[in-house]
């Protein structure tokens, strides 16, 4: 997986490329760990992730938390497999999809 990420001011989005899985989940926790401190407004774009799974919703569960204390987060871009997954777990009422 490639994470691509933009800062601007307190805005961060991270581009995600490839499978958000159990391999690659850790990847994106360091990321995010480096990231989230000063971050007010965190985006995902996932117009490029084709699979995610119970590992990689479990790092935007973590996520979502930590922005529910210091600003907003919104998922972009959702692919039909990916919003389907979203639907099944419930996570489409927990996570900001756009």
């Amino acid at each position: 997986m490639t994470v691509t990420k933009t800062q601007n001011g307190s805005a961060v989005k991270l581009a995600l490329e490839g499978r958000l899985d159990t391999t690659t989940a850790p990847q994106l926790e360091a990321e995010l760990k480096e990231a989230l401190p000063g971050t007010e407004a965190l985006e995902f774009d996932f117009a490029e992730l084709q699979y995610i799974s119970s590992a990689g919703l479990r790092v935007l569960l973590s996520a979502q938390k930590t922005m529910n204390k210091q600003g907003s987060m919104k998922i972009t871009n959702v692919c039909a497999d990916i919003m389907e997954v979203f639907e099944i777990t419930g996570f489409s009422g927990i996570l900001t999809v756009e």
